[in-house]
């Protein structure tokens, strides 16, 4: 093998929880690390550093991504009751995916990975479909409520200028719960830039969904921002590009992007593009299937894998046993974050390595060697492996294609 690859600058690494921080290792050991000098500032956002910390990791991992300008995270657990218990938690941390996106702001572009000869279980879904998800505010920076008695819940907004405005939400007769929810304009307007922005470079239509017709004001903010943005700097170039830009209701887009053939940007407000996301993505194969990145308005990415940590086979591995746990998504999240670091420090052979990994990892699998999660979808009977043995496989090939 030839001498290592250099980084002249280092990316932020977020090291996660379970299954895949197990993977995270091995994807360094295996693939990585053989052809590349890492460097990297290390921030460990397991849930029990979190803790330790009392969640300021968190928040120190995402200034660092600030800085370098270039992240790579793994999967993490956000807490739940059980969790609790199970990890011995001082408290319920939020989302660290929440806290980050809420720093960085910025939209979260997933995209699948395509690979010949796995099937869609849409089958007219014949090129990827991009969801665009706004990464600021909605219910993942809400403020919640609950009484156990009759009362008013009111909305209040008060002015820098001391003015007040005021709405009743609800008059509860016996207990309840309440919710607010918030976003800001200027963070609207740049994830409508920045969908208009990828859909130019991806050449595709862009379509954006939301609820107009029942939230009167939350969502049709969204609209206008969208259409006035569109109307002012976008409409010639995409005219030009020769594809399109729609806003329709949500429900109606799902009816369109099923009788699709895929191939368009489609893009959602927090919550939406989080649960449809996760719909296409197991369309395409599985949620291991999907590329996702955060990019920041000031040219920030944080790139990981959109799935969870795979807690079944983590178990399974605590017991000794050997797991066929997909290791695409976050495979791919080191590439992506690998070929950004190559872009911005004019790197080209950083560059050309991401390339030939994702490479080596899509024929690997179109080849016929894959972890359990997508052999059903395979025409033939492919061989089954797990995967450190996917892993090696995939090094071997991405060798053989740096040799030229």
């Amino acid at each position: 093998m030839t001498s290592k690859i250099q980084m002249s600058r280092p990316i932020a690494e977020l090291d996660g929880d379970e299954m895949t921080r197990i993977l995270w290792q091995q994807i360094k050991e295996i693939a990585l690390e053989p052809f590349v000098d890492l460097k990297t500032e290390y921030y460990d956002l397991g849930l029990k550093m979190r803790d330790i910390t009392d969640d300021a990791v968190t928040l120190e991992a995402a200034k660092a991504i600030k800085r370098l300008g270039v992240g790579v995270k793994c999967a993490t657990i956000t807490p739940n009751a059980a969790r609790m218990t199970e990890y011995h938690l001082k408290r319920m941390y939020k989302s660290p995916n929440g806290t980050l996106r809420a720093y960085l702001d910025g939209t979260v572009f997933r995209r699948p990975i395509i690979v010949p000869g796995l099937k869609s279980y849409v089958p007219g879904w014949v090129k990827p479909i991009t969801v665009a998800r706004h990464a600021y505010g909605d219910v993942y920076k809400a403020v919640e409520m609950k009484t156990d008695q009759p009362g008013k819940a009111e909305l209040v907004f008060t002015g820098a200028d001391g003015s007040q405005q005021r709405k009743t939400i609800f008059d509860f007769e016996g207990p309840g719960i309440v919710q607010g929810m918030h976003n800001r304009l200027d963070s609207i307007k740049s994830f409508a830039a920045a969908c208009f922005e990828y859909a130019l470079e991806a050449g595709e239509d862009l379509w954006f969904s939301a609820k107009d017709t029942i939230s009167k004001t939350y969502d049709e903010a969204f609209r206008e921002t969208f259409q006035a943005l569109y109307d002012l700097q976008y409409r010639e170039r995409f005219e030009q590009k020769g594809i399109s830009y729609f806003y329709t209701l949500i429900d109606d887009a799902v009816a369109r992007a099923i009788k699709s053939r895929g191939g368009f940007v489609w893009a959602m407000k927090n919550y939406d593009g989080d649960v449809l996301s996760d719909m296409i993505s197991s369309a395409f194969g599985s949620l291991a299937l999907m590329t996702s990145v955060l990019v920041s308005p000031g040219g920030v990415y944080e790139y990981e894998a959109a799935h969870g940590t795979v807690t079944r086979h983590y178990y399974r591995y605590l017991k000794g046993e050997k797991t066929s746990t997909n290791p695409m998504a976050t495979l791919f999240a080191w590439t992506g974050a690998l070929r950004k670091s190559g872009e911005q420090t004019n790197n080209p052979a950083l560059r050309a390595f991401s390339d030939a990994l994702e490479k080596a990892a899509v024929t690997t699998i179109a080849t016929g060697t894959m972890t359990g999660d997508v052999a059903a979808l395979y025409g033939a009977m492919p061989e089954v492996v797990d995967s450190e043995t996917f892993l090696k496989k995939v090094a071997e090939k991405t060798e053989e294609l740096l040799k030229g």
